[in-house]
Order: structure tokens, then C-alpha cells, then sequence
């Protein structure tokens, strides 16, 4: 059936559950011809307990259907107290899954590795009785979230950690047959540096790792969520770099995400060569209003993922995405001078924006969601700052939603290629002239169309071509009444 919205921020093109909380993706893989995304999921409320796997599968990424929960804390076990976060590999007919065994009394930051494994295509799983990896190093103050992947004819793993001299690690691991295990160190392990000139930093302890190898189209990436015990800043770092033995030589750290809501990004290697990435998209809204409309938390549209020689990572909307525009609802282009805006056209709910823009000075798109234009959404290019910012202080009336402004370098002497997908409560925004992204999320009141400006500051020249079609959303065949998903209650 359709993922019709229940209520005006739930999307429509965003992979999320029914109901209830959803985080990090985990065990993207492509298998027996589907791309399976696993998640973190609570199927007992908005927050943030119970720990089971979710599951989604597709053959087009455009297509999905939502499967049974794939694992399950077994009372007693060795992940009594969640199923939290890894991957997932496919090795012949068999589908297993590599996460972190959660048990309070064991330590909430030491989460061991173990497995299930499925001979169906991920409907059925089967843990294994015992911890794959029952003991972390002796260094580690933090230690979780594996991430396995093939290489030539055996097999490596990294386990995100925390070093007791204050770096943040990536610990590597080989095998030759996804059963035994050889610790060889730290891949990568770095104290705290800033990310990307930015007050961000690389973080106590880095938390799901993944690895993008080196190929014959560029460098490799080492791709980690930048933990920190005391609740400061979170934030998503990339490492570019080659491997050097079992070591990681790499340059200095790179958003791989400009906004406040993305965290704990997964890779999938596609068939035809591409290397997927989806994140988790958190609210930033109070978390009563969540729980009371009772869900939580999106995944983010799944970008291609590359690394290069600059040392950054660049990223953009699958290619299958293009296959959800919908109406074409705006087709405007021309250029203003000086303080004033021009109306460019009405947009829905959701909808997939591209713009082009050439700016004497600050200048930039507006999404007016209230019918009085007290409550919108600002883009704005400043060529002298060298920035693209978005600004969603006046995004949302209601005080239960966060604001702030958030910016990403933007090149200037050149025109900016921009693309913006909007989706109810979230917006994703391209830069598609240097392949980085900003992400966050907002919750507008006004119940009027939203619309579209074009806007410029005082002595500052815009030249405008902007396009918007309709978003059209995912298809999702949910299981029928009493067999899909076990356990879960609604709100």
C-alpha cells in the first residue's frame, strides 16, 4: 500500500516504519536481487529502548516491502538488553547479520560482537548461542557497532571504540570464513581534531565505522559517527585515504554531513558498482510531541557516495529517485536586484527542487509555509562568505521545535547548482557543485500552500533557473494483520 502521511510532518519518500522509533540503518546489503535495509527499532514506542532489528527490502529502491522484525533480544541472553547496530553480509545463499550484543550488566558501553543468520532472504533469523568476539581489548572504554565486508578471498571487520588515551578508533579484524577471528589493531585511531574548519570534532569514540575501499576511481574512506560521552556535539567524519597493510593512512577529517540531523550513516555495495549510503534522521523536536504523535526518527534518501583525490567525499540522490518526481510545479527562471522577492511558484508537502544560481551577494530561496510569511525556510548563498546556509529559525511557530542555522562552504566565482528534497518534516540539501549535503529537519504550523521565493539583499544581483515537481511517495506493501511485525504495539 502507500506510506500516505498520518499526520503533516510523517514523509512520504522517506523509508521509516508505520509507527513507532526508528535509528541507525543497519546490514544494507544487496541479496538474492534485493537491497535489504535493516534498522534500529523500538516496536513498542517513540523512544529510545528495546533495541530489535527492523527490516525493509526492495528491488528498485523505489519499491519496498517490510518484512518481519529480523532480530529480537532474547530474555537472558547475550543481547538481553538490545540488539543494537552492525551490518550484514551475503555469502552464498546464507544472509548474516554482524551486530552489538547489548546486556546492561555486562557494561552499557562495552557491546560485543555477535550473529544471526538467515537461509530465507532475511525472513527468519537464527542467532547464534554464543558472543562471536566475547572479548574487547583492554584498552577500550568504548567498544561496538561492527562493520564487515569482504576482502579478495577472506574477510576483515571494524569495531568501533574508544582507547583509554583518548583517541577514537576503528579496530580492525580478518578472517577467513565469518566464524574465526583475528585481532591485527587499530585501523585508524586518532585523538580530537576539528572536522572540516568547523567547532565540530573527530570525537571520545567513533561509532559505526564503515569503509568505502580504494578502487580504480579514486581514493578510499573510512566513514565514522563522532562520539562523545558528555552529550556534546555529535557529528558524521569521513577519512580519505589508502590502506597501508592493516593500517589506514588517510588526510585530515571531512563532514560527511553539514546538518544537525544525520548520524550514524551505513554503506551498501550495489551491483552495478555504486556504493550506497542512508543515515538516521532524528527529530528536533521535544520528544512528548513525538512520543504523543507516536513516532520517531526517518532514514535519509539513499545518496551514491564516492571518495576523491581532493579529500573529500561527494554525495547525491540515487538515481532511481528521479523515477518520484511527480508534477512539474515550477519552472522558473530570471534575475532581481536589491531588496525584493519574487514569487516563483507553489510547491507541496513534498517535492524535489533543483535551482541554479548566480549571486553578486547574498541572495537565496525561500519556502514560505504560512500564509502571512511569518513562518519559513531560508537557502541562502553569500559568494563573499564563501557559504550556503539554511536557516530554520522561523521554520516552525511552535517552540517545541529546535532552530539554528547551518552552513556548508560553497565555492564562489561560479554558478551554484542546488538540490533540495523536502519531505513533510525534512529537508535534504545538495550541493551539487561539490557534492556535499546538509540535512535537518522542521515542523511547520501553517496549514495555507506552501510557495516559493526568490530573494536578494540590497546591491546584490540574483540570476535564477529554478525547477520543483511533486514528490511522489515510495510504495510500501506492509505484511498483513498478524504476520508482519511481532511484538510490535501501537501507540
Amino acid at each position: 500500500m502507500s506510506t500516505a502521511p498520518r499526520d503533516p510532518f510523517r514523509p512520504v519518500a522517506h523509508l521509516r516504519p508505520p509507527r513507532n522509533w526508528i535509528n541507525d540503518p543497519n546490514g544494507l546489503v544487496f541479496h538474492d536481487g534485493h537491497y535489504h535495509v535493516f534498522h534500529q527499532y523500538n516496536p513498542y514506542g517513540a523512544t529510545h529502548a528495546n533495541m530489535h532489528w527492523g527490516h525493509f527490502r526492495s528491488p528498485d529502491l523505489l519499491s519496498w516491502e517490510l518484512l518481519p522484525v529480523a532480530l529480537s533480544p532474547t530474555p537472558g541472553g547475550e543481547d538481553a538488553d538490545g540488539c543494537f547496530s552492525g551490518n550484514a553480509v551475503s555469502d552464498g545463499g546464507r544472509l548474516v547479520a554482524f551486530y552489538s550484543a547489548n546486556r546492561l550488566d555486562r557494561s552499557p558501553q562495552h557491546q560485543p560482537v555477535t550473529t544471526a543468520t538467515s537461509l530465507d532472504g532475511g525472513r527468519t533469523f537464527t542467532p547464534r548461542t554464543e558472543l562471536l568476539i566475547p572479548e574487547w581489548p583492554e584498552d577500550c572504554t568504548m567498544y561496538r557497532d561492527p562493520y564487515v565486508w569482504c576482502d579478495g578471498a577472506g574477510w576483515r571487520m571494524l569495531v568501533g571504540a574508544a582507547l583509554a588515551d583518548g583517541r577514537g578508533a576503528a579496530l580492525l579484524y580478518a578472517s577467513p570464513d565469518l566464524e574465526n577471528w583475528s585481532y591485527l589493531g587499530p585501523f585508524d585511531a586518532r585523538t580530537q581534531e576539528p572536522v572540516g574548519g568547523t567547532d565540530l570534532h573527530t570525537g571520545e569514540g567513533w561509532e559505526c565505522p564503515q569503509y568505502l575501499p580504494a578502487s580504480s576511481r579514486g581514493p578510499g574512506a573510512l566513514i565514522f559517527s563522532a562520539w562523545n560521552d558528555n552529550g556534546g556535539d555529535r557529528c558524521v567524519t569521513a577519512l580519505v585515504g589508502e590502506e597501508r597493510g592493516n593500517t589506514f593512512a588517510a588526510g585530515p577529517p571531512v563532514l560527511v554531513d553539514h546538518g544537525p540531523e544525520c548520524y550514524a550513516p551505513a554503506l551498501l555495495p550495489a551491483p552495478d558498482g555504486r556504493w550506497l549510503l542512508w543515515g538516521w534522521s532524528w527529530e528536533a523536536r521535544e520528544d512528548a510531541w513525538a512520543v504523543a504523535d507516536g513516532w520517531a526518527g526517518m532514514l535519509t534518501l539513499p545518496r551514491e557516495i564516492s571518495a576523491h583525490g581532493d579529500g573529500v567525499v561527494r554525495q547525491q540522490p540515487a538515481a532511481e529517485l528521479l523515477a518520484l518526481r511527480g508534477e512539474h510545479t515550477v519552472h522558473a527562471d530570471g534575475e532581481i536586484y536589491g531588496p525584493q522577492a519574487v514569487d516563483l511558484g507553489g510547491v507541496g508537502r513534498a517535492f524535489d527542487l533543483t535551482a541554479r544560481l548566480e549571486a553578486t551577494g547574498p541572495t537565496g530561496l525561500r519556502l514560505l509555509t504560512g500564509p502571512d510569511g511569518s513562518e519559513f525556510l531560508d537557502i541562502r548563498l553569500d559568494p563573499a562568505a564563501g557559504e550556503l546556509a539554511v536557516d530554520r529559525d522561523r521554520a516552525s511557530l511552535d517552540t517545541r521545535a529546535q532552530g539554528g542555522t547551518y552552513r556548508m562552504p560553497c565555492p564562489a566565482g561560479r554558478p551554484v547548482e542546488l538540490r533540495v528534497v523536502v519531505d513533510h518534516s525534512i529537508a535534504e540539501v545538495f550541493l551539487t557543485s561539490t557534492g556535499q549535503v546538509l540535512t535537518l529537519r522542521f515542523y511547520p504550523t501553517g496549514d495555507a500552500p506552501w510557495r516559493l521565493e526568490a530573494r536578494s539583499a540590497p546591491d546584490a544581483r540574483l540570476t535564477y533557473a529554478v525547477e520543483a515537481w511533486e514528490l511522489l511517495p515510495l510504495t510500501v506493501e506492509e505484511p498483513s494483520a498478524g504476520t508482519g511485525l511481532p511484538h510490535e504495539q501501537s501507540p
